[in-house]
């Protein structure tokens, strides 16, 4: 399958690693920042296949994982009440809150219902008008612009059945909460293509021009991230630094700019928590004012709910690199995908989850 395969290709694999080796004079620490990058590294071994000089550090890049707890207890408060179908995406049901998740939630009697998309939701309170309908929304600029859609079309349908609850995040703003702390180790990003394919390449212009390192936009196959490799050692071997593109069949200088608009109509950039990560200035986004009809924080009264993290679970290291998964002492203890105690153990995206999928026997 093209684009696929191609960038699978034993032999194109063989050939980066030797590019890299090649190249590779200094002691480089780069951060993968998406959690699908991430899986691809554990899961094909690319980090086994550098040379020791070159250290691949696993960033906060998992949507799911990044979601604070509080947000799964304001979204079990709302699941729980009366009339309401939570609908959420799949990878949220199992993300521990204080007390339980949503799958947990829905054993007990809540309608918990998975969806594909927020349009799907929106049909939903179309359909059952006597409910009320809500939507988890979840990630970063990859699935803002269709939680946007969604909240715009309630609006102009006038659904009063209909509300979203927003947890949206921005990429940018945790990169740099990243680089500007005192023990960051981090010498050069590779970015998330599909948020790139969304935004644009500019927004990260500034952040590599302050901070001076590389960072290389780069996808998700085997040969992709060894090509983003490539390209941000070279800018460091040459004590270069700014913005390149690996993921040209994706990736744009300016992005989706119908998807922007609809963002910038639709969302407001707020301060936001991150899971093990902390509040981050500008780092998410809201709904606007004149969409608070359709703000389900707002209607279900749970906006002042707050919430500790797990005191024996290390995801916050993890998302921020300060430590591999497995020496978090309860890995594959205490934490297992079954009985999950961070949501980096949960998602199909999280350092730990890969971590206990492909290295965790051996």
């Amino acid at each position: 399958m093209k684009f696929v395969t191609e960038y699978r290709d034993p032999g194109q694999v063989d050939y980066w690693r030797r590019q890299i080796a090649a190249i590779a004079h200094g002691q480089w620490r780069i951060m993968e920042v998406c959690g699908g990058q991430t899986h691809s590294i554990v899961k094909h071994g690319l980090d086994q296949l550098l040379p020791d000089n070159i250290e691949l550090i696993h960033g906060p890049g998992c949507p799911v994982c990044v979601t604070p707890i509080q947000y799964i207890d304001k979204a079990l408060a709302i699941a729980a009440q009366p009339d309401v179908v939570f609908c959420s995406f799949g990878d949220m049901l199992r993300v521990p809150g204080s007390t339980l998740d949503l799958l947990g939630s829905k054993a007990q009697g809540a309608d918990v219902r998975i969806v594909y998309s927020p349009l799907d939701a929106l049909a939903m309170a179309q359909h059952n008008p006597d409910k009320q309908i809500v939507f988890f929304g979840v990630g970063f600029e990859t699935t803002a612009p269709t939680t946007a859609l969604a909240a715009y079309q309630a609006r102009r349908l006038n659904l009063k059945n209909f509300s979203l609850l927003i947890g949206h995040v921005r990429v940018p703003p945790v990169i740099e909460a990243l680089l500007a702390a005192d023990d960051c180790r981090v010498q050069g990003f590779l970015g998330a293509g599909h948020v790139a394919a969304v935004m644009g390449c500019r927004e990260y212009q500034p952040i590599a021009e302050h901070y001076r390192l590389p960072i290389v936009m780069t996808g998700f196959e085997p040969v992709d991230i060894l090509q983003g490799l490539y390209l941000c050692i070279r800018q460091l071997e040459q004590g270069r630094y700014g913005v390149e593109n690996q993921y040209r069949r994706v990736v744009t200088e300016n992005g989706n700019q119908v998807a922007q608009a609809l963002i910038r109509q639709v969302f407001v950039e707020v301060d936001r928590p991150w899971r093990g990560l902390g509040d981050i200035a500008a780092s998410g986004w809201a709904l606007q004012p004149d969409f608070d009809d359709w703000n389900a924080e707002h209607r279900f009264d749970v906006a002042a709910i707050t919430s500790q993290e797990a005191p024996n679970c290390r995801s916050g290291e993890v998302l921020q690199g300060r430590i591999k998964p497995q020496q978090c002492p309860a890995f594959a203890t205490l934490c297992t995908p079954e009985r999950p105690l961070g949501a980096t153990m949960v998602s199909s995206e999280g350092a730990c989850a890969a971590y206990y999928r492909y290295r965790s026997h051996g």
